[in-house]
């Protein structure tokens, strides 16, 4: 019995060795390898050659600490922060930013400095959103409201273009920027800051809808008022040159009114020089016409009166007036 627990033993003391003195890189992770806390080698799993299986001395002698090698971020926490007025001429705009921060550990030769000065993911996202909102602050405090606010979508874009280049590359007034101190000092590789979304704080934001609207309503009343007065002038337009095509009709109709009495004339002449007697005695039948035809007049005439030589002898179209004696001597045959 006691020559089976001690093999059991043995077994359980042989698999745990084993299990101990095994460990294996994968391809998305850096492995480090420390020997009594002393940093020995480092192992990086994109290297096909490192990744796989290994070999090392068990728990407490040797010890492995796993960091992830892929790109990371974090989104900052919101901040709001004060933007200059040039000239000093009013009191300083607030401004809140939402930004975030891609990183990543700076290949194989950073893993060492990252452990000794960060150590963990989560310790490496502290100080970097401590260190770039400090940053971030001083640089949007230099600015204008109107650059990472306005209605010319281009300006913004510049501006925030240059404000992300100025935090990862620094400038020659400022020395060098974020990427090139967070490598220097804990062998992170700063990939981007990147601005999200710039806004006016949320206690000013009603006031700033209300003057939104206000200024939207005084659009509205321009464009009616500009619309009113178009309609003022097309109608105006339209009636003017409603007037001005009666105007040619009228003239139109002059004329052709002014042709057919020529016309008429012309034909009156004529008939007029064909027979001018029997022409004179119909206008004066015309004339009698109207004189006998009004039915309020009552006229006493004596029979020798030239209008009844004219009823008795008419003019013949072509001849001369006929007597009265001819034609009673004819009606007696």
């Amino acid at each position: 019995m006691r020559k089976y627990l001690l093999l059991i033993a043995s077994l359980v003391i042989a698999i745990w060795l084993v299990r101990s003195s095994l460990f294996t890189v994968d391809r998305t992770e850096f492995v480090y390898l420390t020997q009594f806390g002393r940093p020995i080698a480092t192992f990086d799993g994109a290297n096909s050659a490192e990744a796989g299986l290994h070999f090392k001395w068990p728990a407490p002698i040797q010890l492995v600490q796993r960091l992830d090698s892929r790109l990371q971020y974090f989104d900052l926490p919101g901040a709001e922060l004060l933007t200059i007025v040039p000239g000093g001429s009013g009191v300083d705009k607030t401004l809140t930013v939402d930004a975030y921060v891609c990183w990543r550990i700076a290949g194989k030769e950073g893993v060492d400095q990252f452990i000794r000065t960060v150590g963990t993911a989560q310790q490496a996202r502290t100080i970097l959103s401590t260190r770039i909102s400090g940053e971030l602050g001083a640089a949007i405090g230099n600015m204008k409201f109107e650059d990472l606010i306005s209605t010319d979508a281009n300006k913004v874009d510049q501006k925030r273009r240059s404000l992300e280049e100025l935090l990862l590359h620094g400038s020659p007034r400022q020395g060098s920027g974020l990427e090139q101190r967070a490598l220097a000092d804990y062998g992170i590789q700063l990939v981007d800051v990147r601005l999200r979304r710039a806004s006016h704080p949320l206690a000013a934001r009603e006031s700033i809808f209300d003057r939104i609207r206000s200024e939207r309503n005084i659009e509205v009343a321009k464009h009616q008022s500009k619309a009113a007065k178009d309609a003022e002038e097309i109608k105006s337009k339209a009636e003017r040159e409603v007037r001005e095509k009666l105007a040619r009709a009228r003239h139109k109709e002059q004329i052709i009114k002014g042709q057919a009495d020529a016309e008429a004339t012309k034909l009156l002449n004529e008939a007029y020089a064909k027979d001018a007697q029997f022409y004179t005695f119909l206008k004066k039948l015309e004339e009698y016409q109207n004189i006998l035809g009004d039915n309020k007049t009552t006229l006493l005439l004596s029979a020798g009166r030239e209008m009844f030589d004219l009823l008795l002898q008419p003019p013949k179209p072509g001849g001369s007036p006929s007597k009265p004696a001819d034609k009673m001597k004819g009606d007696g045959e």
